[in-house]
């Protein structure tokens, strides 16, 4: 079979050979992966191609978000594309990788039983093992009254309703680290606002002062709305005098936790030489952490203080490299380091929704259907070859009302508006990505109100921060719109961990659209409705876990749009990442 490579393609290295270029024609590894081969063989003076693959391969699958490259399973995981292809026979390779000059300090490579890592990844997973065994091997924390110990817990989460909550927070209570994990609506913020009260009831009794309380989360959309849910629990459920114990606290993203410095991007002004001051830290959403993001934290958390780590195993890991939370759960919990606290029970959901989100967790693709061909209005089911006209239907109704707010110069009802729909993709680009939606949803906006939209702030433009800025305050995961002032000039209204900051356009960089956004960028974010535009069998991103992180975005309504092909494909698939913490932890 020959293949025909285009010059003007940018994902084939023209300059490749060998191993290398047949890999980069079968479309396994790209252009760049080639390239970081090339560049560390050739420093290092590496002249085997196995080793110059095994380097692209590792390139790979970092950037697919593993932390290493696992060589017995890297053929399987390939899948067709590599069929043909001639693979080094896994002894004669890992024996050509142990003798090469790339591995071992300071050099780029190690090379752990059949895992090969980047030394970068390998150093901070091995020192999040070892910050996570100092924090398991202490002696529990002291309980300065039994009784009013269980007391306090009988009064937060009383009754039969509450009795996970209740063994969760205890729980947590008894241990420096926890893992709190549990689907959506299985109050997980209920927990964590009792076990709040709780501890700072036992630090008065023991005479210490109030504790200092951190709350964080990964994206500043996370952040703001754990500080929300935990204040809501705080002003329904808990005593004035519970209330008084925790003082005022206000959630921050992890970045605005552990301080950024000017002279990195990497690295934090709170470390193992500054340690953070705060007595609980608890973290929302750690299913998108990533393993760096992880290695900073633990860097930064006191020995003595609790370490509340909250999140859904089940949904999508870190856009960045790593799937911390579920190797929390196969290691530390899984291997007996510590007790789990988990949740089961969803209270959000109508019946429906949580009926739909449990077949998919549990692969249980015939209930699936039957769930979303229920004829059910929480719960709809789009089949349609094109469904344009459908979504047009669905989806104008709000986007016309986030204009009209806008127009009016009312941010707060605009802001509403945005967050009642959201139209979810897997893919950025193609056909069913969210640049080819949001123009879509542009057009009917044009042929709705007969504005052509020339200038790219017009008014009602919902829009997307994806990344920080720590001069404006406002932070990857952000949500705004753009208004009309009674003036007549626009301004940019993004509301965030920080509360509803106000803007010029000109201001604003790393700013998206956001009549579409992607599944991974939604996670921390809910809405009233939620679309699920699944793409065809095609895709690698159709798995199991971008499907539940989809349709558990929903509060009240979840449409699916889609074939059952792709349904049953999705369930069929996992999200597995390449990672050695799970075995390390479980040791």
């Amino acid at each position: 079979m020959t293949t025909t490579v285009d010059e003007f393609d940018s994902t084939f290295a023209l300059g490749a050979t060998g191993l290398l270029a047949s890999f980069n024609q079968a479309g396994v590894i790209l252009a760049a992966d080639v390239h970081v081969a090339a560049r560390l063989t050739a420093m290092l003076g590496e002249a085997d191609e196995t080793v110059a693959l095994a380097c692209a391969l590792v390139a790979r699958a970092v950037r697919a978000g593993s932390i290493c490259l696992d060589l017995t399973e890297v053929r399987d995981e390939v899948g067709e594309e590599g069929a043909l292809l001639d693979w080094p026979e896994l002894d004669a390779w890992r024996a050509a990788l142990a003798a090469s000059p790339l591995l071992g300090a300071p050099f780029p490579l190690r090379l752990e039983g059949t895992l090969l890592y980047f030394d970068r990844y390998w150093r901070e997973e091995s020192q999040v093992e070892q910050d996570l065994r100092g924090r398991t091997a202490r002696l529990a924390p002291v309980i300065a009254n039994e009784a009013v110990l269980r007391a306090g817990l009988d009064r937060l989460f009383p009754g039969d309703s509450y009795v996970e909550q209740r063994g969760a927070a205890e729980t947590a209570a008894r241990q420096w680290t926890t893992v709190l994990t549990g689907g959506p609506g299985t109050g997980k913020t209920t927990t964590v606002a009792g076990l709040l009260a709780v501890l700072a009831e036992q630090a008065e009794i023991a005479g210490e002062r109030r504790p200092w309380i951190a709350l964080t989360a990964p994206t500043g959309k996370a952040a703001a709305r754990l500080e929300e849910a935990v204040r809501r629990e705080m002003s329904d459920r808990l005593s004035p005098e519970d209330t008084a114990r925790l003082g005022d606290f206000h959630a921050r993203t992890l970045h605005m936790l552990l301080g950024r410095r000017p002279d990195s991007s990497s690295r934090f002004r709170h470390d193992r030489t500054n340690r953070l001051p705060h007595d609980i830290i608890v973290v929302d959403e750690t299913s998108m952490v990533s393993l760096t993001m992880m290695a900073r934290l633990l860097d930064a958390v006191r020995p003595g203080a609790r370490l509340i780590l909250v999140g859904d195993p089940d949904q999508l890991a870190s856009i960045e490299a790593g799937a911390v939370l579920a190797d929390l759960v196969d290691g530390l919990v899984a291997g007996g380091h510590i007790e789990a606290a988990e949740l089961r029970t969803s209270h959000r959901f109508g019946s429906e929704i949580g009926e739909l989100a449990l077949a998919v967790r549990e692969d249980r693709a015939d209930d699936v259907l039957t769930v979303l061909r229920g004829g059910d209005e929480r719960v709809v089911f789009v089949e349609d070859a094109d469904p344009r006209e459908t979504l047009r239907s669905a989806l104008l109704p709000d986007v016309l009302a986030i204009r009209e707010a806008a127009e009016a110069g009312d941010a707060d009802a605009a802001l509403a508006a945005v967050d009642r729909h959201r139209l979810l993709c897997a893919h950025r680009e193609g056909p069913w990505g969210v640049q080819q939606w949001n123009r879509t949803v542009e057009r009917w906006i044009t042929e709705e109100t007969e504005d052509p939209l020339w200038d790219t702030w017009y008014v009602g433009r919902p829009v997307l921060v994806t990344a920080n800025d720590y001069a404006l305050g406002i932070y990857n995961g952000d949500v705004g719109v753009t208004i009309r002032r009674p003036d007549g000039s626009l301004r940019v209204c993004i509301a965030g961990a920080r509360g509803r900051r106000d803007f010029a356009p000109s201001r604003l960089g790393n700013i998206e659209t956001l009549h579409a956004m992607t599944i991974h960028k939604s996670q921390g974010s809910q809405a009233a409705e939620v679309t699920v535009l699944l793409p065809n069998e095609e895709s690698r991103l159709l798995t199991r876990e971008l499907f539940y992180t989809a349709i558990t975005r929903a509060v009240d309504r979840v449409r699916v749009v889609g074939a059952e092909d792709s349904v049953r494909l999705a369930l069929g698939r996992r999200a597995l990442r390449a990672t050695g913490l799970r075995q390390r932890l479980g040791s």
